[in-house]
């Protein structure tokens, strides 16, 4: 009897683990961290590779293949779940615009902030002594054996922090413009099935279009979710300190960005449709969401069980 109470306990225990972690909230944030760090490991290791090899194992282009293919990865990762924003520009944006609940903002945050810091911690101790030897054990932030941009992003030295401050606007705005345009079904929308591709594409096209000024960060929590592990791992708060207090740059100006594009969309093409009551579109089988047609309002499915 006793042993059978036991098993009955144990039986119920795991069924309300298993409900708890189906629940929204839950299941969203753990997807969105999974799909950052998915996107990070790829895009860091990239740029590992490049820099610690001297140019031997890759160069420019493939760290933007490594997070453009990173980014497609995490999508497939978590894109049904959470939508894989995997960019604080992304979700603030869909809220702005009414496509996601203002109070579902600090766990997609806190969300791509962990699977950013756990990235940068997972790439540092994979490549701990490709780096050591690098650069001799003295973990700088700019020099000819500087470190800290295997991480987060930091600006040219030609460089002004206006001038930077519009290259994330821009290069997010167009981000966000392209992200709408490919979710429109009214328009000419990534095929079904090939959304991630087309979302990797677009990350792949800004970086070698508009990444040599600043690295591209176009997004908030990418870039000080690894700007802060490499403060804690050796590199100290110069990490903040370098490019004339950079570090704020790529937290603001990807926000403002991300507005500006998904409004000049708006304004150019979305609200132009022509409107059509009769006929509503049916819908052609089961299809990945992509991250500005995620979490309408706050829509994710319950767990019916719990």
């Amino acid at each position: 009897m006793l042993e059978e109470g036991k098993v009955e306990q144990t039986h119920k225990a795991r069924r309300r683990t298993s409900c708890w972690i189906r629940k929204k909230h839950v299941r969203v944030g753990l997807a969105e961290t999974l799909s950052t760090f998915v996107m990070m490991v790829f895009g860091l290791g990239s740029v590992a590779q490049v820099v610690t090899g001297g140019g031997v194992f890759g160069d420019y282009l493939s760290i933007n293949l490594g997070f453009g293919l990173g980014v497609a990865m995490g999508v497939h990762a978590g894109g049904k779940v959470s939508g894989a924003h995997m960019n604080a520009a992304v979700t603030f944006t869909m809220c702005v615009f009414g496509r996601l609940s203002w109070k579902m903002l600090p766990l997609y945050v806190v969300a791509q902030f962990l699977g950013s810091f756990i990235a940068a911690g997972t790439i540092y101790t994979l490549y701990y002594d490709s780096i050591y030897h690098y650069c001799g054990g003295n973990f700088t932030v700019f020099g000819p054996k500087a470190t800290a941009g295997i991480f987060a992003t930091y600006p040219a030295p030609y460089l002004s922090i206006q001038t930077g401050f519009l290259d994330q606007v821009l290069g997010t705005a167009m981000l966000l413009l392209c992200l709408m345009a490919l979710a429109d079904k009214k328009n000419q929308p990534a095929p079904t099935g090939g959304e991630p591709f087309a979302i990797g594409a677009l990350v792949l096209l800004i970086g070698v279009s508009m990444g040599s000024n600043s690295g591209y960060a176009i997004n908030p929590t990418r870039d000080f979710g690894a700007r802060v592990f490499t403060a804690i791992a050796g590199w100290g708060v110069e990490v903040f300190r370098a490019g004339n207090n950079w570090w704020w740059v790529p937290l603001v100006a990807p926000l403002v960005g991300g507005v500006t594009g998904a409004l000049i969309y708006k304004a150019f093409v979305e609200l132009l449709h022509p409107k059509n009551k009769d006929k509503t579109p049916e819908p052609s089988g089961p299809s990945e969401r992509i991250p500005l047609d995620q979490c309408k309002k706050d829509n994710t499915d319950e767990c019916v069980n719990c």
